[in-house]
């Protein structure tokens, strides 16, 4: 009996193993596929029955890099990214500190009119949005890039979470040290809320990074192009040199697999800890 079942577990253990693995290579090969192009030729580029270029050709990326003003296109995507995360990493930790920390009228009615939202598309809002910022003459600037992306529930409700697993004798001990609400909150909760702000800087760092849509509408002078709009009207001009495209995708991802590796401890960190008692 006992082998049966330990026969049935080796079974089952093989099985995970064989999904997880295949899961995993389904994800990858697009991305190898896009590096192993942005090294071949353009005849090799044109034959999808090629996978390992002849010659690994890696004057593609400077090729790619001074076809297009890609320089200026990652420092407006590096100012765009950087100001939304830090002001929405603001505005969030401040909102969420309110919703866990403070009693005030309608509390529960704002967080859960405020947790409906995320269920509306941002999609649905575009025109509405676009309208406003024509009003406020806003289009073509940065204010339209950073200004409605500065606030996101998301990150609300993942610091709110997080704060309300910190027990309540912190601020009481504070309170009685003479510690105020706003000393409490820089001194003492954002030390300890180091992995779901890293959680919630990498999310809106990347969100706002991989931005196409919201930036195409918004912008139509190249000066305020992002990184991915660039790629999209290079996309267009380049359309049949696919392996500068893919060069140009490749150097666009790079950051952001950099970014990842270096501070996925965190990230794992606040995904686990977010929402559960210790």
């Amino acid at each position: 009996m006992f082998k049966s079942i330990k026969a049935e577990e080796k079974f089952i253990g093989t099985l995970i193993h064989i999904f997880l693995i295949a899961g995993a290579l389904t994800m990858l090969a697009p991305f190898l596929w896009m590096i192993l192009t942005s090294f071949k030729n353009k005849f090799e580029a044109l034959d999808s029955t090629i996978i390992f270029p002849a010659k690994f050709i890696y004057e593609n990326y400077i090729i790619a890099w001074t076809k297009a003003p890609f320089f200026k296109y990652f420092l407006n995507t590096v100012f765009v990214a950087l100001a939304c995360t830090i002001m929405q990493l603001f505005s969030s930790s401040l909102a969420a500190y309110a919703f866990s920390h403070m009693n005030f009228y309608g509390k529960e009615w704002l967080f859960n009119i405020l947790l409906a939202t995320m269920m509306v598309p941002q999609q649905v809002l575009l025109v509405p949005n676009y309208f406003i910022l024509k009003q406020l003459g806003w289009l073509n600037t940065f204010y339209a890039l950073i200004i409605p992306w500065s606030a996101g529930f998301f990150g609300i409700f993942l610091l709110r979470q997080f704060f309300m697993t910190l027990p309540k004798d912190l601020w009481d001990a504070a309170r009685i040290d003479g510690c105020s609400r706003l000393k409490f909150f820089f001194k003492i909760l954002l030390p300890l809320s180091t992995a779901p702000l890293t959680t919630i800087a990498i999310f809106t760092f990347v969100g706002n990074w991989n931005s196409f849509l919201w930036p195409l509408f918004v912008t139509n002078d190249q000066t305020y192009y992002t990184l991915q709009v660039g790629l999209s009207n290079f996309n267009q001009s380049e359309g049949t040199e696919w392996h500068l495209l893919m060069a140009a995708s490749t150097f666009c991802v790079l950051p952001l697999l950099i970014m990842f590796f270096m501070a996925q401890k965190q990230f794992i960190q606040g995904i686990a800890h977010t929402g559960s008692k210790e």
